[in-house]
């Protein structure tokens, strides 16, 4: 000790006593107060000068025989450390843990010392001997679920994820040294947008603390320009540097916004850095052995077309994801054997239709090096489809335009030549076949035009509130005198709430669903028109009895140009766009159709519009 505290230990042991966190209270063997430090003035509520020399009223009545048999145990034996209770000077009970030990002058025994400290602050020192026990052990795990991975990405992700796990952080991120830049390359419980942020590393935290010789730092000021102020609140940054080959690599970053960090936390993110740093170098070291193999790999797998590779014998050696997917032949089935299809000639271009009903268009080389061959295919079924139902659109459109407008020559022709000859009802009745051929005609364009632009997603509604329950009265107004065979029902309830979407192409919608359940139903029968609200929507359903859609048939029928084979209801013609507009129109509000079996026969269309809040008109519906 240097001679400036020579000859002051008194001056020593009362800055002792008064620094001391502890309450330190000393008693003569009467139980008087000898010494009263700040701490037990802060503690229990009285000051030095009221108890010095006067015995000390903070045991409770109840504890006094525990107390002086306390006190004769030190006296005659070793220090005793209890917990126990005492009283403060308002009255109140503190639950104290105390340290009791013989206040020795010379050789005898003069009174007693006690340090008393809350019994809670025991308990806290535990619970962070345990946390710091817990955190410690679930290090080690995340180290090896770290190390567990090669990818370099995940890697980072899974410390940046960590981070935030051990150390409480708000949220983490992980940066590279690039030569004299920094790069974010990880994230978490951060926006995405900020990743692969780069900035200088000489203005940068990590060039602080690299300066400083140290592996972790803390840091709060100046953080409002930082990338990661894009966290809310942010207040503390603490920095761990990883090393990779003993060079710095890079650094972690852990974001304190809603606790503050302490000493447990910088030892966690320390060992944690040290640990990234060992995980990174393993996973930079397999990323290089492997990156050649990779990019090879990659290219194959990743390939949309679907690869395979033939030896010498023309067996399949390898075969890729989209093989598998295209042709529904898991590689282990394929490899060691031929292709499923035939090969056209090097250079050449085949297609071929596989078992599965898809079609293929295949093309194949050599590689002269080894004798390979690499064969390259892919799925072209849509085009054929499409190319099919063009065909077919196109020969069904010539027979719905030829028969119009073939009966329209004719009567046309008839009223030029023989206009003199023919009685007035002839020609009355001449010009109204000539009317309903042509207004045929007329809603045989508007199919073309508006399946033209639902193809083209040219679609153009209006969403705003409307009747629904209006347009159907209108939609089936008259229905029962258009056909003997046919009755017609309709049932919306008064209050049907109005609906969000455009009323005129509701209108089209509905008239095509009606006009379909009359088309599809030549023997007559029941048409049912009925609506409801269901949950936030408003349903329609348009029910037939006529010939009904085969399940496989209920989605087909709403793709362009498509016109069902199986059952009855090819033979009732049409150019297949109807259901395509109908669906196009629904889902252009916001709605949907689909088709359904009817209980009993026959085929439900079941239209769904956005309900609104709106409440209907009281118009009866029946």
């Amino acid at each position: 000790m240097g001679d400036e505290w020579a000859g002051s230990d008194d001056e020593i042991a009362r800055a002792a006593l008064a620094s001391s966190p502890n309450a330190i209270v000393a008693l003569d063997r009467d139980q008087s107060v000898l010494v009263w430090n700040a701490a037990a003035e802060r503690m229990f509520g009285w000051s030095a000068d009221e108890l010095l020399g006067r015995r000390a009223p903070i045991v409770p009545d109840e504890l006094g025989a525990e107390h002086n048999a306390v006190l004769e145990r030190v006296r005659t034996g070793e220090p005793v450390s209890l917990r126990t209770k005492r009283l403060h000077a308002d009255g109140r009970v503190l639950d104290l843990r105390v340290d009791i030990s013989a206040l020795h002058l010379g050789s005898a025994v003069a009174g007693y010392v006690c340090a008393y400290h809350p019994a809670r602050a025991d308990e806290m020192a535990e619970h962070r001997m345990a946390r710091r026990a817990r955190l410690v052990a679930r290090l080690t795990d995340v180290v090896g679920d770290i190390n567990s991975d090669l990818e370099l990405s995940a890697v980072l992700d899974r410390i940046s994820a960590s981070l935030t796990e051990l150390t409480g952080a708000d949220a983490g991120g992980f940066v590279l040294i690039e030569g004299e830049r920094l790069r974010l390359v990880s994230t978490y419980e951060l926006p995405e947008a900020i990743r692969d942020t780069t900035t200088d590393l000489r203005t940068s935290l990590v060039d602080k603390l690299l300066r400083t010789g140290k592996t972790v730092m803390l840091e709060s000021h100046g953080l409002d320009d930082l990338v990661w102020a894009k966290l809310k609140g942010l207040h503390t940054i603490a920095l761990g540097l990883a090393a990779v080959g003993g060079r710095p690599y890079g650094a972690l970053y852990a974001l304190f916004a809603r606790r503050n960090p302490g000493h447990l936390e910088l030892e966690l993110l320390e060992l944690l850095a040290g640990h990234a740093g060992i995980a990174v170098g393993n996973a930079v070291a397999y990323q290089e052995a492997v990156r050649q193999r990779a990019h090879e790999r990659a290219v194959f797998d990743a390939s949309a077309d679907g690869i395979a590779v033939l030896d010498q014998d023309g067996l399949v050696v390898r075969w890729n994801p989209a093989a598998e997917e295209l042709t529904a032949l898991p590689a282990d089935s394929v490899i060691g054997g031929p292709p499923p299809f035939p090969l056209p000639k090097a250079g050449e271009k085949g297609t071929f239709q596989l078992d599965n009903g898809r079609w293929l268009d295949v093309v194949s080389a050599q590689i002269e090096e080894t004798g390979e061959v690499v064969v390259d295919f892919r799925d072209v079924t849509a085009a054929k489809e499409l190319e099919e139902a063009k065909d077919l659109f196109l020969a069904t459109t010539s027979h719905e335009l030829r028969t119009p407008i073939t009966i329209v020559r004719g009567f046309a022709s008839t009223l030029d030549s023989r206009w003199d000859d023919m009685s007035d009802p002839a020609r009355r009745s001449a010009v109204h076949t000539i009317a309903e051929r042509a207004r045929s005609l007329g809603v045989l364009m508007d199919h073309l035009l508006l399946g033209a632009r639902a193809g083209a997603d040219e679609l153009k509604v209006r969403i705003e509130e409307f009747d629904l329950g209006e347009r159907i009265v209108a939609a089936t107004l008259g229905l029962p005198e258009l056909s003997d065979r046919h009755r017609v029902e309709v049932d919306v309830p008064e209050g049907l709430p109005y609906v969000l979407g455009d009323a005129l192409a509701t209108d089209i919608l509905l008239g095509q669903l009606l006009e379909n359940a009359f088309k599809y139903s030549p023997k007559g029968g029941l048409i049912s028109v009925a609506a409801w609200p269901e949950d936030d929507n408003v349903v329609v359903v348009v029910d037939d009895e006529g010939v009904g859609i085969a399940p496989p048939d209920r989605e087909r029928i709403f793709e362009r140009f498509v016109q069902v084979d199986s059952g009855d209801r090819r033979r009732f013609g049409g150019v297949g766009l109807g259901l395509y507009i109908v669906r196009s129109l629904a889902r252009a509000q916001g709605g949907d159709v689909s088709a359904h079996p009817r209980p009993g026969g026959g085929t439900r269309m079941r239209l769904v519009l956005r309900g609104s809040s709106t409440i209907g008109s009281d118009t009866p519906m029946r």
